[in-house]
């Protein structure tokens, strides 16, 4: 009986790495983009591999990650983050470095999805979004959106600098081509707040992605700022909401692998099949984010190229996140906007 025993568990000792490999925790920020994603990457990679998925949501809390890599204690295995947050962590070495042999390329992708220890998983936008059903006259620009006599109502905007400065500077007559080059400067950044002023009264915050449809179809507000996403999420769901793509700030998320997970090789084959066209082609069907890989648009019909952000029509007035700007002036910008919010 004891030989039998210490034979039972040397055996499970032995299989341990192999029970280890076979669970891989991904993470990203749920809703419709979490949907798409489990269609497009996560079926396909359990079913490919025999590998079980554990999804979990967040709100891009990068103290997690950070403690996890820290305290070598890291517990997830890929996850989806913001530009600002792949750029920082990269810095700081936080992340493993990609494989770029394993994910395919280099001069296949958006030149912004190449990153040393970053694959650029798709590409959004933040858009001007109304009901159409409740706006007979379609906003064009965000001169629009800032005109209460032309379009009375409230309006829902994300709680915070980013996105807005931006938004405001083209209300106020900026081409989107020089908005960055404004807003670097004390008298472009006065500007912008300024113009924020004029609209405060008028504003509602939303600080979660879901929130902007739901205020649009419940009619608290007549116009918001918006995911293009959630607002082709709420389209597929009957609602008659409508996005206007002019002045839309377009910009990546990114897959990364913690440092230090001791499945980092697994980590590297779910974003391979994450960043392969067939696949960014099936989730671009699943949700209206761009691909990344360029291969993907090709297996797309014109239907779907028409709602991404990435379509020459939607792209050819829309301006590129600025990840450097906000990497260097955005703490000093957010802590000037909760100031002035509190106010």
């Amino acid at each position: 009986m004891l030989k039998t025993s210490v034979a039972l568990a040397a055996a499970l000792l032995a299989a341990l790495p192999a029970m280890a490999e076979s669970q891989l925790t991904v993470v990203n920020f749920g809703g419709a983009n979490g949907a798409a994603q489990k269609k497009a990457y996560v079926e396909p990679f359990e079913k490919n591999t025999g590998t079980k998925i554990v999804s979990v949501e967040y709100n891009g809390e990068q103290a997690k990650i950070k403690a996890m890599v820290e305290t070598k204690k890291v517990t997830w295995d890929v996850v989806e983050v913001e530009s600002p947050d792949a750029a920082r962590g990269c810095d700081e070495g936080l992340f493993e470095k990609m494989d770029w042999s394993k994910v395919g390329n280099k001069a296949d992708f958006n030149p912004a999805a190449v990153s040393e220890c970053a694959v650029g998983a798709f590409v959004w936008s933040t858009v001007m979004a109304y009901d159409g059903d409740k706006l007979k006259t379609a906003p064009k620009t965000w001169g629009d959106f800032w005109d209460v006599k032309k379009f009375p109502g409230k309006r829902a905007m994300r709680k915070g600098a980013r996105y807005n400065l931006e938004f405001a500077l083209m209300a106020d007559g900026v081409k989107p081509a020089d908005v960055y080059k404004v807003l670097a400067t004390k008298e472009g950044a006065d500007r912008a707040f300024k113009k924020m002023s004029e609209l405060k009264a008028n504003i509602q915050w939303w600080e979660a992605g879901a929130q902007p449809p739901q205020f649009l179809v419940a009619g608290d507000v007549v116009m918001a700022t918006a995911f293009n996403g959630r607002i082709d999420a709420a389209q597929r769901e009957g609602k008659n909401l409508k996005i206007t793509w002019t002045g839309g700030i377009y910009d990546l998320d990114y897959w990364v692998i913690p440092k230090g997970t001791p499945n980092k090789d697994l980590a590297m084959k779910y974003i391979a099949l994450a960043a392969s066209p067939d696949a960014q082609a099936e989730y671009a069907r699943h949700i209206s984010y761009g691909p990344t890989n360029n291969k993907a648009l090709a297996k797309l019909d014109a239907k779907v190229l028409a709602q991404l952000p990435t379509s020459p029509a939607n792209a050819k007035d829309a301006l590129k996140f600025d990840i450097a700007f906000w990497a260097d002036q955005g703490e000093a910008l957010e802590k000037r906007f909760a100031s002035w919010a509190a106010q």
